[in-house]
């Protein structure tokens, strides 16, 4: 055991976190930040007022917000708050945060009398970072909230892009095979949402993919065992470290949530068989027309399983939350809710197979509790998830967005009873399991980090 002189060195070294300001990038950085706490180390959290964390939640640590504290400044003022549009805050903030940055890193680096910071650990996308710590000489470590399999596809978009999966006129390519990545369809590139490596979220990529390279090290929400091959391809490629961590077996995300979690379907969910519950949850972004919210809702009567649904206010557009639902639709067959705690969700004996949009937290609290998959992604990396998931792990049944209710009925048939793909999905867990234990990767994986930010002189 680590001795309490060794904790105190270590709290004497303050390590300063800065989240990209969404929900699945939150929460993998506060359970690190929470994770790093428990090995002795202060934590500073740098944060946007957009999407501000519960404070409350985390009395252990020190918040400071930053970029856009200015309520004058319409390049933040103009921007939507909601959906893809709330993405622009990215594009602003890395073009013209650098200085306001800066001047926080200063303040901190020079504030603590009995403390140093050893780092800047930051979300990959705040590539703009990278530059500004090194002009303070402060070590920047990057936090990757996606798979090394997503990475390495995002590190080939300018040969994506001569190939031309970015902007496919011919129509007959969609299920073509990707180069490099036979794994992946060309209609999966597709998804990713942009026409270009050179547009503006092409380009930010790009940069996130240059600077995580040279950055200080790299920390993935992952596990060996899980990317193995990946993780070759990426040692092989970067020179920095490599940390792969899988967050979900450490902490719960429950604590960041930025929506207010329903625990009452506890009871029902209590009273259920083992393995017989589908839960349904598509994340915190994704959004549905009504046709295709009915056809879920008829999929699920006409599978005639239990289920737990997630439907966030928002999901069916043009509706506060699920007023097109039919009368009498829920009955005991289910129960929806507005949010709620997923990875204690999917640790519960009742549920038998989660259908999920393949968000890559959601993707991994999955794996970690051994629970198969509906893959149904809806954007950006979560095709990318979604293939890896179905035809590598061999953990789900690839549905996409096909909103036909017999295709969804099929589907939730399949998942709860195919004996292969339940079986992998326990294995994988035992796995992730396994690498915890003393001399395990991902034991291996944590205490190495801890000892390479100590190593960090001041």
């Amino acid at each position: 055991m680590e001795s309490q002189t060794e904790t105190t060195v270590r709290r004497q070294r303050r390590i300063i976190l800065f989240p990209l300001p969404f929900q699945g990038h939150i929460n993998p950085m506060l359970q690190l930040a929470n994770l790093l706490y428990s090995k002795g180390f202060s934590i500073t959290i740098l944060h946007t007022n957009f999407n501000k964390p519960k404070t409350s939640n985390y009395p252990h640590f020190t918040f400071r917000f930053i970029l856009d504290n200015d309520p004058q400044d319409q390049r933040i003022s103009n921007l939507p708050s909601h959906g893809m549009g709330a993405f622009n805050r990215l594009f602003v903030f890395n073009e013209h945060g650098h200085n306001e940055l800066r001047h926080e890193l200063e303040l901190l680096l020079a504030l603590e009398e009995d403390e140093q910071v050893s780092c800047i650990i930051t979300d990959a996308l705040w590539h703009f970072s990278q530059s500004v710590a090194d002009s303070l000489n402060l070590p920047r470590l990057v936090l990757r909230t996606s798979s090394l399999f997503c990475f390495l596809a995002y590190a080939s978009f300018p040969v994506f892009d001569d190939l031309g999966y970015l902007n496919l006129a011919d129509q007959t390519r969609l299920d073509e095979q990707v180069a490099g990545f036979p794994v992946l369809k060309v209609k999966d590139i597709i998804k990713l949402g942009f026409k270009s490596s050179k547009d503006p979220i092409g380009l930010m990529l790009s940069n996130m993919v240059k600077q995580t390279k040279v950055s200080s090290g790299i920390i993935w929400n992952s596990f060996k065992e899980l990317e193995e091959p990946e993780l070759e391809t990426v040692c092989r490629d970067i020179r920095a470290p490599n940390f792969l961590i899988p967050f979900p077996k450490h902490f719960t995300a429950s604590s960041s949530s930025l929506l207010d979690q329903d625990r009452s379907f506890f009871p029902w969910l209590d009273h259920q068989p083992p393995n017989s519950v589908l839960y349904v949850s598509f994340g915190s972004t994704t959004e549905v027309n009504e046709k295709d919210f009915l056809e879920i809702v008829h999929g699920l009567v006409d599978s005639k399983k239990s289920f737990l649904w997630v439907v966030r206010p928002g999901f069916v557009k043009g509706s506060s939350w699920i007023e097109p639902l039919p009368d009498g639709f829920v009955g005991e067959w289910g129960r929806i809710v507005k949010w709620a705690p997923q990875q204690e969700v999917l640790a519960h004996e009742a549920i038998g197979a989660f259908w999920t949009h393949n968000g890559w937290n959601s993707t991994l609290e999955s794996v970690c509790e051994g629970v198969a998959m509906i893959l149904s992604p809806f954007m950006g990396d979560q095709a990318l998830n979604a293939r890896y998931m179905s035809d590598v792990s061999k953990v789900g049944v690839y549905l996409g967005n096909v909103w036909e209710r017999q295709e969804i009925a099929k589907a939730i048939r399949r998942v709860m009873v195919d004996e292969d793909i339940r079986e992998n999905a326990r294995v994988l867990k035992q796995k992730a399991n396994v690498s915890l234990m003393k001399g395990g990767s991902s034991y291996e994986s944590l205490e190495s980090l801890v000892a390479y930010i100590s190593s960090f002189s001041f």
